[in-house]
């Protein structure tokens, strides 16, 4: 029991101090949401992703491997959110947030924190959690974003809507660099590190001052399953996962805490920047992170007794 509260404390408490802040400032400021949201989609994602990507080194095996494993994580949760969808009559706008808030889950300004703390800084470990997170990113700014578009403007203009993003040229050049060892100019990096420092306080910020916002005496039904999919299914597809390819080790561990993570702030930032359905996205964020806070601290427990 000591464990778990030290695991409590020292991870987790943390996240959710930041997220306090976000949630007075609102109460007290009235901050606007939706300029929020484009600080985060359009300036301090790109610059976030940029810098993780051109600093990590992978190495291609295990490159190739998580990359595997979050195909048929995502898959399955994919698979599993439809099957939800059609349980419940959702229409296509309510559908698309329900399915994301379950695809999606913050590999970033939680999964990073998370993993820092578990493994106390350990480059192996961290540059699972980051591959994890490029290929959330790459999910979150692809897939994401088109499938919200195409609810109002239509798929052709939501495609040519994407290209428009920053966070494609984003990833690209940060790979490209990271491959090619070009160097970055000081002029260009101290600034891009400025950006990437500044995400994670930001994104939490937000998130609390959306907290603000909700209407607490309507939660609505679809978030009890997307916190039942996505906290305590979705670790369980993960493990039997790492069992099936053969994961063992720190490797192991790592996957089975990232796929532990509750909803992405980012489902809910573009929920909020394409106007479908965001404070059903917020509740579902807010209630998962808030949940998490028992689950994934079990899960890192898990973890330890499993992978060791």
């Amino acid at each position: 029991m000591s464990e778990l509260f030290t695991i409590l404390l020292d991870i987790l408490i943390p996240i959710f101090i930041v997220m306090g802040i976000g949630y007075f400032m609102q109460k007290k400021f009235r901050l606007d949401l939706q300029t929020l949201a484009k600080l985060n989609i359009y300036f301090l994602v790109p610059g976030f992703i940029f810098v993780k990507l051109y600093n990590t080194e992978f190495s291609p095996t295990i490159f190739l491997l998580v990359v595997l494993f979050f195909l048929l994580y995502i898959t399955t949760l994919f698979i599993i959110s439809k099957v939800a969808i059609k349980m419940q009559r959702l229409n296509r706008g309510k559908g698309i947030t329900f399915s994301n808030s379950i695809i999606f889950f913050n590999s970033g300004n939680y999964g990073v924190p998370v993993n820092d703390l578990v493994f106390r800084g350990d480059p192996f470990a961290m540059s699972i959690q980051v591959i994890i997170l490029t290929m959330q990113n790459i999910l979150t700014f692809t897939y994401g974003i088109f499938i919200l578009q195409s609810v109002n403007v239509g798929k052709l203009r939501a495609l040519l809507g994407y290209f428009r993003m920053p966070v494609l040229y984003a990833m690209a050049a940060g790979i490209f660099m990271n491959i090619t060892n070009l160097s970055v100019p000081d002029v260009i990096w101290e600034p891009a590190t400025y950006i990437s420092d500044a995400m994670i306080a930001m994104a939490l910020i937000m998130l609390g001052a959306q907290v603000a916002q909700i209407e607490w005496t309507s939660i609505l039904s679809p978030v009890y399953v997307s916190l039942l999919i996505r906290l305590l299914i979705g670790p369980a597809i993960a493990l039997l996962i790492i069992y099936i390819l053969g994961i063992d080790g720190t490797a192991a561990q790592a996957l089975f805490i990232a796929s532990a993570m509750p909803t992405s702030v980012n489902s809910s930032v573009i929920a909020q920047e394409y106007q479908n359905h965001p404070y059903m996205a917020a509740q579902m964020v807010l209630f998962s992170t808030l949940s998490s806070a028992v689950t994934v601290t079990g899960v890192i427990y898990l973890s330890r007794l499993l992978f060791a």
